[in-house]
């Protein structure tokens, strides 16, 4: 998905995708390539591998070949972290050296990762010479539960334009879910999965391949430096739309919220 070209709409953005626990950036690339591929055609897309191999067994062994990695370790409660520091400063020198960067994408871990990033750089802690990010993709992701982290990513709300995939069967659910609240007006795509990059249907592939094609529009209109010109694009939109009983099968709008819910329905189809 890699090469920096000019699409008919302008220069394609740039997404750094981090992968989960114990898997690779190979891996992520492949569960990613099951969505529709016009849902990131105007997308430079890059998939590096965690800083540290693997230290145990992974999930994905017999799924997918090695070698696997993990960005950073953490305890069974996830409340104490090894390796977190050098994870950050290895990743926003990757950034630097490799960017800019127009977003972050992440599975499990990875997803994470991405917007303690996305806190810390929105705070001043990180990134200070990096451009604002514009998008997050949170598969499976969750926040951090050392308060001393919590206090400063997650202390205002993140002003960047935001999906989170959420499964029904997914151990991190809940995370999830709360992960979605530190970020304004999220995009919230709920699928009858578990801990998986799940298959879309066809709802929610066009609801997704809008939410892109909202911030590519902003982007080439140079919107992107007022986060607050962009806020009535994705949402204002679905509402003008003529609503039926069945349309309301498919979305789930809670505009009071300020967030915009979507649930695949028929992933093992799709």
């Amino acid at each position: 998905m890699g090469g920096q070209k000019e699409s008919n709409n302008g220069k394609k953005l740039k997404l750094l995708c981090l992968h989960g626990f114990r898997t690779s950036g190979k891996f992520l690339q492949k569960q990613i390539s099951k969505w529709d591929p016009s849902i990131f055609a105007h997308f430079d897309m890059d998939f590096p591998d965690g800083i540290f191999p693997a230290g145990g067994k992974s999930d994905i062994e017999g799924i997918f070949p090695p070698p696997y990695f993990e960005w950073f370790q953490f305890n069974k409660e996830f409340t104490e972290y090894t390796n977190l520091e050098e994870c950050v400063s290895y990743l926003t020198e990757y950034i630097t050296s490799n960017g800019p960067f127009d977003g972050l994408l992440g599975f499990s871990q990875g997803a994470t990762l991405s917007a303690l990033l996305l806190g810390y750089q929105a705070q001043g802690k990180v990134l200070k010479e990096h451009p604002p990010m514009k998008l997050f993709v949170s598969i499976s992701g969750s926040k951090f539960r050392d308060p001393s982290i919590c206090e400063v990513a997650y202390k205002d709300t993140i002003n960047v334009k935001s999906a989170h995939f959420i499964g029904a069967k997914d151990w991190l659910k809940l995370p999830s879910e709360e992960l979605a609240t530190a970020f304004h007006n999220p995009l919230i795509i709920r699928h009858p999965q578990g801990h998986t990059v799940p298959r879309l249907d066809e709802a929610a592939t066009e609801q997704l391949r809008g939410w892109t094609v909202d911030i590519l529009r902003c982007n080439n209109c140079g919107l992107n430096n007022n986060y607050d010109e962009m806020e009535n694009g994705l949402i204002e939109n679905v509402q003008k739309e003529p609503r039926t009983e069945n349309d309301s099968k498919e979305e789930m709008i809670n505009a009071n919220a300020g967030k915009t819910e979507v649930e695949v329905l028929d992933a093992a189809k799709a």
